[in-house]
């Protein structure tokens, strides 16, 4: 019997329905980059992850509030503040977790996908054999 995978994203093992699987994967996306690079801006970081900057401001937010992002204010060298965005020890814990889990759920989806590959190579090996008898 499968165990449910507690919600990396909540720790404490209560559900949340509002994170999706591609949610989950844009937050570990986020925290990946912002672990390697802490002093990306917002546009930046929505670049890098290929979503909307509305997007990436939803997610940001959702990770500060969940309490795995902290933000840190600093001064660039052109005299304008900016931000770091530093994770949390919640938000390492939450990292690895959500790491475990999509590689759980990727390496399903590349079982199922290597049996449903076998699956089609018997279908056209069975199709191209030369059938004989009288409805051949």
């Amino acid at each position: 019997m499968n165990k449910p995978h507690p919600d990396p994203m909540n720790p404490a093992g209560n559900l949340d329905a509002a994170v999706s699987h591609a949610d989950d994967a844009s937050a570990l996306d986020a925290l990946r980059l912002l672990q390697e690079r802490p002093e990306l801006s917002q546009r930046e970081l929505s670049r890098q992850l290929g979503l909307s900057l509305g997007k990436t401001h939803y997610l940001l937010h959702a990770l500060l509030d969940k309490g795995l992002l902290k933000v840190k204010n600093f001064r660039q060298a052109d005299n304008k503040m900016a931000y770091a965005y530093l994770l949390t020890p919640k938000g390492i814990r939450a990292k690895v977790a959500l790491t475990r889990s999509f590689l759980a759920r990727k390496e399903a989806e590349f079982e199922q996908l290597q049996a449903t590959i076998a699956r089609l190579r018997q279908e056209v090996q069975h199709d191209h054999t030369p059938h004989t008898g009288p409805d051949h």
